[in-house]
């Protein structure tokens, strides 16, 4: 598994991971300001962006690609920065690998099992008929049966690539994140990881509930919480400075 990614700065590593249907572009813009005081590498998690297509999605074969990513760059301990679904892959990563791990950032997702929430997108995505489609409109006015939010429809378009014989493809791995999403809403769970992290969720999010930080830390039990007011879910996105100057400050403490 040769992971596809980006890296910019110098200094100490920091490896960020982006969450489902998303893609290492989605945060080159943080990860190019963090590269004014480390090492920053953002990478496309498997059957994601430009890595490879494989059978399975899990949170321990993501982490294992992680751990893998790592030896081959001579990484040998990271910061780790995991957004939703990648902030799954991060926790999992810290519970099995945690003498690589010196500073773990979890942002919006809890370590918990969730019930799903991805349905209409899945629905929308797989009934697209890529052989009908002569342009990006084209893909967004059938999305748009589905679903309404067009910052949504914009995000999920992005993983849309033009072949060279002019037609159309989704750059992930569609099939296999539909067959294994029950994967990607499971639980992660191990020994607690002992080092520093930071959980920083969106005010207008649910995804980390105030229920959740008891367990939070248990397996965490260095965890801070930060709660970023005014965003939801895409807290990179919504509010990028704010973020960064958590991001930071913790990482710098």
């Amino acid at each position: 598994m040769t992971l596809n990614y980006k890296s910019f700065g110098q200094g100490p590593p920091v490896i960020i991971l982006h969450g489902l249907f998303g893609s290492l572009d989605n945060w080159q813009t943080l990860a190019k300001q963090l590269a004014e005081d480390f090492t920053v590498y953002i990478i496309d998690q498997r059957n994601h962006g430009r890595s490879p297509h494989t059978e399975e999605m899990s949170f321990p074969l993501a982490a294992e690609d992680l751990r893998a990513f790592m030896e081959d760059q001579w990484i040998y301990e990271t910061h780790l920065i995991g957004h939703s679904m990648g902030g799954k892959t991060a926790m999992q990563f810290a519970f099995e690998h945690p003498d690589m791990l010196d500073r773990l950032v979890v942002v919006d997702i809890s370590p918990k099992a969730y019930a799903g929430g991805h349905e209409t997108i899945f629905e929308a995505m797989l009934s697209l008929d890529l052989s009908a489609i002569e342009s990006r409109s084209d893909a967004e006015e059938q999305l748009g049966r589905s679903i309404s939010d067009p910052g949504i429809r914009l995000f999920l378009l992005k993983n849309l690539h033009r072949t060279r014989d002019g037609s159309y493809e989704w750059k992930m791995n569609l099939p296999v994140l539909h067959e294994d999403y029950p994967n990607i809403l499971s639980a992660v769970e191990g020994s607690p990881f002992e080092g520093p992290a930071l959980f920083i969720r969106g005010s207008r999010s649910d995804y980390i509930q105030d229920a959740d930080w008891p367990q939070i830390r248990v397996l965490f039990p260095q965890a801070k919480l930060e709660t970023i007011s005014g965003v939801g879910h895409w807290v990179h996105a919504e509010k990028p400075k704010v973020l960064l100057d958590s991001v930071r400050q913790f990482l710098m403490d």
